[in-house]
C-alpha cells in the first residue's frame, strides 16, 4: 500500500511538472516568438498525456527529451522558413558583388558615399585603408541603408 501511494505521488508530481513546463514554455514562446520554446511545450504535453495514462516516469522523461529534440532539429527550421516575417523584399540585394564609384571619401570607421546604377548610397569600408573619391569599390553587403564596400 505504501509503495502504491509513493508511485501515485511521484506520478502526481510529474503531472504538475509537465503542466508547468507546458505553461512556462508557452508563455516564453508568446513573449519571444522564436519558435524554440514551442517544441518544449509540445514535448511536455505528450509527457503530460503519458503521465495521465499512468506510464512510468522514466518513459515520460525519455519521451519528453526525444520529442523535443526531434521537433527542434526537424520541424523548427521548416517552421522558421514558413513563418518568416519582417522581411521586406527589395532589389537592393542585386547590388552585392557589383562595382561602384566612390563619390565622397570613406574614412576608416566612418561613412562616405558611392554611386551605383545612377543612385547614391551611404557606404562604409570593411577594408583597412580609406577610400578616396573616384576609386572603384566592390559591394560586399548591405546593412540597413548603407553599403559595406572594399576597394577594388
Amino acid at each position: 500500500m505504501i509503495l502504491y501511494s509513493t508511485i501515485l505521488d511521484v506520478n502526481n508530481l510529474f503531472l504538475l511538472i509537465w503542466f508547468s513546463i507546458i505553461l512556462i514554455a508557452a508563455v516564453v514562446e508568446v513573449m519571444t516568438m522564436d519558435l524554440t520554446s514551442l517544441w518544449f511545450s509540445i514535448g511536455a504535453l505528450i509527457s503530460f498525456i503519458l503521465a495521465i495514462a499512468g506510464v512510468e516516469v522514466a518513459i515520460q522523461i525519455i519521451t519528453f527529451i526525444v520529442v523535443t529534440i526531434i521537433l527542434l532539429l526537424s520541424v523548427r527550421p521548416l517552421a522558421k522558413r514558413y513563418f518568416r516575417t519582417n522581411i521586406i523584399g527589395t532589389n537592393a540585394d542585386r547590388l552585392v558583388g557589383k562595382v561602384a564609384t566612390c563619390t565622397r571619401e570613406i574614412p576608416l570607421g566612418e561613412r562616405g558615399e558611392v554611386k551605383i546604377d545612377g543612385k547614391y548610397w551611404s557606404a562604409i569600408t570593411s577594408g583597412d585603408e580609406p577610400i578616396q573619391v573616384d576609386e572603384k569599390v566592390e559591394i560586399l553587403a548591405i546593412e540597413g541603408n548603407k553599403l559595406i564596400v572594399v576597394k577594388v
